[in-house]
């Protein structure tokens, strides 16, 4: 009933920026915390950022100052602006959600992700 589409990921060259955005589309009632997470060839998914329906963030260590996380809630849009790339940022890209679906006759949520989107950082 829940659909996130990804889009920006490609090809950056060192220092350079991107834009990564997440539209959540189908049927719920709200959408609750959003996040971006990635995985890079050999090593466990990680969480880069997150941000409540509220705007509050919290970012990885390593990406903090140069990336950053907003929301349009009337888009039902999450992006991820990443600036000074480097090529340890080269991963796939996935965005996440937590869903409120419906509220009768029980209130039900889920967590959802997108497909993936491929960043890469090389020169």
């Amino acid at each position: 009933q829940v659909k996130l589409v990804e889009s920006g990921g490609g090809l950056v060259q060192p220092g350079g920026s991107l834009r990564l955005s997440c539209a959540a589309s189908g049927t719920f009632f709200t959408i609750d915390n959003m996040g971006w997470y990635r995985q890079a060839p050999g090593k466990q998914r990680e969480l880069v950022a997150s941000i409540t329906p509220g705007g509050n963030t919290d970012y990885a260590d390593s990406v903090k100052g140069r990336f950053t996380i907003s929301r349009d809630n009337a888009k039902y849009t999450v992006y991820l602006q990443m600036n000074s790339l480097k090529p340890e940022d080269t991963a796939v890209y996935y965005c996440s959600a937590d869903v409120t679906i419906a509220a009768y006759p029980t209130q039900t949520t889920g967590n959802y992700w997108g497909q993936g989107t491929q960043v890469t950082v090389s020169s």
